[in-house]
């Protein structure tokens, strides 16, 4: 098969879909890739490693998926790609198509097959806990007085406090939190539904500044905390929120609300998706940083993630087509968003109020 491998447009996104020894095992397979100028360059690829594996170099994105029967990307096909698209094309990436009506327009429309990658982790994505790390980094920024914080430094010194931290959701995401937040020497209360986790956490960080509690108890957290860091992912068809706006009212005025998740208007009702260009915004005064694609900061270390984790996926779909190969692994299937004009996904089918074909059903007839 020929894959197509764009250099990524959107605002500083800086990864790659696949790294240079990721692309020597589809090659070595007899596959043809494509990969456009630079693609690889923010994380440390060169052109000439790509050639190296067996990679083609081509100039433009256009002739990428020109060239392509299979595109693989890291973020959502943008509008300035709309036009390279046909309806032979299989779109591997992650798509967030719920919220993205244009988008599934398009894919519907113009009868492309597309996979959403961030539906077919059956361990989570491997770049949460980056984003979760990174996150919490840029979290503790937002606490030092030039950037408008509380003034409270990450580590205890001379009677002061270090900064206190309430992170939202012990999951991979809130986990990376607790790794930056803790180790540089903060005060952090980590929140989680399970009792199990809550215990677990606990557990592993008890030489540290660290308790855990249950979400329910968000509220009584909130008046004393310098920094909170949402890691819920909220279900997109809910209307409540674990912080609304009301809220707010509760928080320092110096206080930060990092939402990692970053569902609009999600388990933070005051969130939306900002850039690395322009990544803070206040409302009611609280300063929110909710750049949805934080991993891109650090595309050498995650691109290596996202590209080891995509391959076996993208080689099964190579080697068997999109139809068998999601036949032979149901996390594959997971994903599978969109074929032949035909709506799979069910989160986008609710989202959207529209019709849709289950993919148990759909890849069965």
């Amino acid at each position: 098969m020929d894959i197509g491998i764009p250099k990524e447009i959107k605002t500083q996104e800086n990864r790659v879909a696949l790294m240079p020894i990721h692309v020597s095992t589809l090659t070595s397979k007899g596959h043809r890739v494509v990969v456009e100028q630079s693609a690889g360059l923010a994380s440390g690829a060169t052109d000439q490693a790509y050639t190296d594996a067996g990679a083609e170099i081509v100039e433009f994105a256009k002739t990428v998926f020109a060239n392509a029967e299979m595109v693989t990307k890291v973020k959502e096909v943008m509008p300035e790609e709309y036009g390279f698209l046909r309806s032979d094309h299989i779109i591997y990436t992650n798509l967030h198509t719920a919220l993205n009506l244009e988008l599934t327009n398009v894919l519907i429309d113009k009868k492309i097959a597309s996979v959403s990658a961030e539906e077919t982790h059956e361990d989570g994505s491997p770049n949460c806990p980056l984003a979760g790390e990174i996150g919490a980094f840029e979290g503790v920024r937002m606490c030092m007085t030039p950037h408008n914080g509380t003034g409270r430094h990450f580590m205890e010194h001379f009677g002061a406090p270090a900064l206190k931290a309430v992170v939202i959701g012990l999951g991979a995401v809130g986990q990376g939190c607790l790794r930056t937040l803790l180790r540089l020497g903060c005060f952090v209360t980590g929140l989680d539904i399970v009792s199990r986790t809550q215990k677990s956490t606990a557990l592993t960080w008890a030489s540290f500044n660290y308790k855990s509690d249950d979400v329910a108890n968000l509220s009584a957290h909130l008046p004393d905390a310098d920094l909170i860091v949402n890691c819920v992912m909220w279900p997109k068809h809910r209307d409540d929120h674990l912080i609304s706006r009301k809220m707010l009212a509760k928080l320092k005025p110096t206080a930060a609300i990092v939402d990692i998740s970053c569902d609009t208007a999600g388990a933070v009702e005051t969130c939306r998706a900002t850039t690395w260009d322009d990544p803070i915004y206040e409302v009611d005064g609280i300063r929110h940083f909710c750049v949805d694609n934080i991993p891109g900061a650090v595309p050498a270390t995650a691109s290596a993630g996202y590209s080891r984790a995509i391959l076996p996926f993208v080689s099964l779909v190579a080697d068997n087509g999109l139809i068998a190969a999601c036949k032979a692994e149901p996390w594959l299937a997971k994903g599978l968003t969109s074929h032949n004009g035909t709506l799979i996904l069910p989160e986008t089918a609710r989202l959207q109020d529209r019709a849709f074909t289950p993919a148990e059903i759909y890849l069965d007839q």
